[in-house]
């Protein structure tokens, strides 16, 4: 009986990994992954080096990175400029996040009711909060929830790509550029498979991205649908243990792409491939891979006291800073690095402060290379000092600024 129910589970398994059938939760729940990696297709133009690691990948472009620290696994040809379909939209939930209001309603406009490609079949006129938009965009890659959310929040298309695109440059994904909110294809909007990891490892850091890229089924009563429900398109929720996101793409130019994530003892890893035949299969062999290369390192568990830090103006010359969260790091297997704390405060600190104000951060230096951070809040409050100890700061500060 076991044999046939693991024989049952397996073949379902394996048609989701090679045909991308929307396979039910409930044959996939107590499986960690079961896959078969097909023979290599005849892909044109593709080259695999001699010392490619994972030979068997049918993307041009992937990449496997820890998102806390940057730390890169595995790459294929990732810095290559591609098309990234509808993985445009991982840019548009963090701009939205960023820039909107989660319980805002949204007015649906004809602009965005008369979007071509994928869609929520939403109409002029509906009036749909923000954070179910988002759902829908995430879920079920509605190209009219994208439109409607940018002109909500920057009034038009190109405003918001713009903002997009500003973003991605800020966080050093320089070889990026956005001209729509969805991913529909343009020769100007394309990306690079490790821009995509930043900003995807990007995103994790922000509270509520990783509901939204993670949810695996959701009903909203505006869904025409007679069950109203929503399932999110990502089998790699159901098909690898600890993934938590986050979003696919198609379309005829760029091919199929995937950008993954997956939590595992404290590291949270991102993979992503783009033009790839076998998108699952080529992810799960990313993320194993990556997975068996590092061990986790816990540096410190939120709330721990990491020192001091110092402060002007204020009834004491330190201030005593703790964790805002745990910080746990890759090391290789293999590899015995010098592994490093360093505190990094704001700049011209100054009382008063409250106990839980972010005044810093504390960073990871692997071999001397700064390797990601987390913030440090203050450990207590501290009131201004004295109107002497105050002048005193501001004659110093003024000092350190000319001379």
């Amino acid at each position: 009986m076991r044999k046939t129910i693991a024989k049952q589970a397996a073949i379902c398994l394996l048609s989701v990994c090679m045909l991308g059938i929307n396979a039910p939760t409930a044959n996939l729940a107590s499986i960690d992954k079961v896959y078969v990696q097909p023979e290599l297709p005849q892909i044109e133009g593709l080259t695999i080096a001699p010392d490619d690691k994972l030979p068997k990948l049918t993307a041009r472009s992937a990449v496997v990175m820890d998102a806390a620290t940057g730390m890169i696994l595995y790459e294929r040809d990732m810095n290559t400029r591609r098309y990234p379909a509808s993985t445009t939209k991982m840019m548009t939930l963090i701009i939205a996040l960023e820039n909107g209001k989660l319980d805002d309603v949204v007015t649906i406009s004809k602009n965005a009711a008369g979007i071509e490609g994928s869609t929520l079949w939403l109409e002029a006129g509906d009036h749909i909060k923000m954070r179910e938009l988002l759902m829908g965009m995430m879920m079920h890659s509605g190209n009219d929830a994208t439109v409607a959310v940018a002109e909500h929040i920057a009034g038009s298309v190109p405003a918001f790509a713009k903002i997009m695109t500003e973003k991605a440059h800020e966080l050093g994904a320089r070889d990026t550029n956005f001209v729509n909110a969805n991913g529909l294809p343009d020769d100007n909007h394309y990306t690079t498979a490790h821009d995509l990891a930043l900003i995807a490892s990007y995103g994790y850091t922000l509270p509520e991205f990783e509901s939204f890229v993670s949810q695996q089924e959701v009903s909203y009563d505006w869904v025409k649908d007679e069950t109203h429900r929503l399932r999110n398109e990502n089998q790699m929720l159901w098909l690898y243990r600890g993934a938590n996101g986050i979003k696919t793409g198609y379309t005829e130019k760029a091919g199929r792409c995937l950008v993954s994530g997956a939590r595992r003892d404290g590291l949270q890893l991102v993979s992503v491939v783009l033009d790839s035949v076998y998108m699952w299969n080529d992810s799960i062999a990313l993320l194993d891979y990556g997975f068996s290369q590092i061990t986790p390192v816990k540096l410190v568990k939120k709330g721990e006291n990491v020192g001091d830090v110092k402060i002007s103006a204020a009834a004491k010359n330190n201030l005593a800073v703790a964790a805002d969260s745990d910080f746990i790091v890759p090391r290789k297997i293999g590899e015995h690095p010098k592994i490093e704390k360093k505190i990094e405060p704001k700049e011209n600190l100054a009382a008063p402060i409250k106990k839980g104000d972010v005044v810093g951060k504390l960073a990871c230096y692997y071999d001397g290379k700064r390797m990601g951070a987390i913030d440090i809040v203050a450990a207590e409050n501290v009131g201004q000092g004295s109107l002497f100890m105050r002048l005193k700061a501001w004659i110093a500060n003024l000092m350190e600024k000319f001379f």
